[in-house]
């Protein structure tokens, strides 16, 4: 194993300690927490609070700011922060005018999130949740009852976050986030296992000349492993899988092209355009294409595809400005 570290018990704090450090003008970091808040909170308006395990850089720190999170907890890699991290985050941020929990679908995550929602209502701190669950891969995968919560959950973070920015009150904004989550859909594939530095070998034993279609960004098994193929035919087994699931005929949608660390922008691009050859053969317009890392998995090579849904109202808060560093 070969990472940029020092002590693998310091692996995330320190990582935290230097982001912070090097967007110190949009965030900060809670004392004594694994908690990165926002530098200059708005007082008077709905707080979003997200997080998870480590290991997915950006996400979720990189979210935080003007126009997307209030909070981001970090969890030890892959591994659910605990309820007591969640609820100081939960008081660290509320204003009076609540908070709305955005959990991507994990069994530790739900379970630890739902009771920091227990905590908070014994502080009479009004509390809201929304569970994202995009990833049309698999049903009951390791880790999770139910489909994954991967990459669109960056669209909900987005989404929800101009919103509650605006001033929308708390049922609204979790209203419009399950709204996201009901109409974005993700598929991912990786070409390598990723490293968790307590490990320190591949989480999951993969072929040179295979590929993992439909992995978890935790390296959970997906639908297949096959041999690797050309962008376009991988791009073709994502998207089927992604079009069987919902209707995007005849709409807009918001594309993400989602490295998980290993992949290099020029295949990204490359992807990319692979999918929209495919959208356009399929009469769905994309309104806008994000590429780049944005829900990674360590140092797992491999990409995931998003696509959302979009109406005008949805348009709209994807398109309001916000702070957040990693969203571009």
């Amino acid at each position: 194993m070969k990472k940029m570290m020092n002590q693998v018990e310091d692996y995330v704090a320190e990582g935290i300690d230097g982001f912070v450090g090097a967007n110190s003008n949009v965030v900060k970091r809670l004392k004594d927490f694994p908690i990165v808040v926002r530098s200059h909170p708005k007082e008077g308006k709905v707080a979003l609070v997200s997080g998870g395990g480590s290991g997915h850089e950006p996400a979720h720190m990189g979210y935080v700011g003007e126009g997307m999170l209030d909070a981001a907890v970090c969890g030890d890699i892959f591994t659910s922060p605990t309820p007591d991290m969640i609820y100081e985050a939960i008081k660290a941020v509320d204003t009076g005018k609540g908070v709305l929990l955005i959990i991507k679908n994990y069994t530790g995550d739900v379970m630890n999130f739902e009771m920091a929602m227990d905590m908070a209502a014994m502080d009479d701190i009004k509390v809201a949740s929304v569970v994202v669950n995009d990833d049309v891969a698999v049903e009951d995968s390791t880790y999770t009852a139910g489909r994954r919560g991967v990459a669109g959950t960056v669209f909900v973070h987005k989404i929800a976050g101009a919103l509650a920015e605006r001033g929308a009150d708390l049922d609204t904004v979790a209203r419009v986030a399950q709204r996201v989550i009901d109409q974005v859909r993700t598929m991912g594939v990786a070409t390598t296992s990723c490293i968790v530095p307590a490990a320190g070998k591949p989480h999951f034993d993969i072929a040179d000349d295979e590929i993992e279609l439909g992995v978890g960004i935790h390296g959970e098994p997906g639908v297949s492993r096959e041999k690797m193929a050309t962008s376009r035919e991988i791009v073709n087994q994502l998207l089927d899988h992604i079009l069987d699931d919902i209707d995007y005929k005849q709409h807009d949608v918001a594309v993400m092209i989602n490295g998980l660390s290993g992949t290099p922008l020029s295949e990204l691009c490359i992807m990319n355009y692979d999918v929209m050859k495919r959208l356009e053969s399929e009469s769905i317009s994309i309104y806008r294409t994000f590429i780049g890392e944005y829900m990674t998995s360590l140092d797992m090579a491999g990409a995931s595809i998003t696509l959302l849904r979009l109406d005008d109202d949805l348009k709209e808060l994807l398109d309001a400005p916000t702070k957040a560093v990693a969203f571009h």
